[in-house]
C-alpha cells in the first residue's frame, strides 16, 4: 500500500477513534455527576456546567459564530492534512487528529445540545474554568504541534 493511502486510513482511524472516544467519555461522565456521582480530589472534581461560549468563558451565547469557527478550523485542519498526507508523520498525524477530534466533539454538542458540557475543575487553581475531554485534546494538540514545528524548524 502507498504511504499516502495508508497515512490517510491511520490520520482518519485515529480521528474516528479519538472522537468516539471523548463522546463516549463525556457521556460517561456527565450521565454519572446528573445521576448523583461525586468526586473531589485535592487535584481534580467533578462538576458539571452548561458552558455557552467557548474557552474561559469567551464568545458566551455566541453559538452560531462558534460554529461557524469550528466548522472552519476543521475544513482547514483536514485539508493540510490531505495535502501534505505523504510528507506528515504519523506522530504529526496524531496529533491533527486529536486536536480535530476535540474541535468536533465540541461542535457536535453546540449543534445537538446548544451548549458544551464541562465538568473537570482543577480543585488546587482558584477560579479556573471547568473543561472537558474535546478541551483536553484541543489543547493537547495544539500544544505538541507548536512543538513539533518548533523542533523541524530549528533542524
Amino acid at each position: 500500500m502507498n504511504k499516502k493511502i495508508s497515512n490517510l486510513i491511520y490520520f482518519i482511524t485515529c480521528y474516528v477513534f479519538l472522537i468516539y472516544a471523548n463522546l463516549s467519555l463525556s457521556n460517561f461522565v456527565v450521565y454519572n455527576i446528573k445521576h448523583g456521582y461525586k468526586f473531589t480530589s485535592d487535584f481534580i472534581s467533578l462538576h458539571y456546567v452548561k458552558n455557552t461560549g467557548a474557552a474561559f468563558s469567551l464568545l458566551k451565547d455566541s453559538r452560531e459564530i462558534l460554529i461557524i469557527l469550528s466548522v472552519i478550523a476543521l475544513v482547514l485542519l483536514f485539508l493540510y492534512a490531505i495535502k501534505h498526507i505523504k510528507s506528515i508523520s504519523m506522530k504529526s498525524l496524531f496529533f491533527i487528529a486529536l486536536l480535530s477530534a476535540g474541535i468536533a466533539g465540541n461542535l457536535h454538542e453546540r449543534i445537538t445540545l446548544g451548549y458544551v458540557r464541562d465538568f473537570f475543575e482543577l480543585s488546587f487553581i482558584n477560579n479556573f474554568p471547568v473543561f472537558n475531554v474535546s478541551d483536553i485534546f484541543i489543547n493537547i494538540g495544539v500544544i505538541v504541534l507548536i512543538i513539533l514545528i518548533l523542533l523541524k524548524k530549528t533542524k
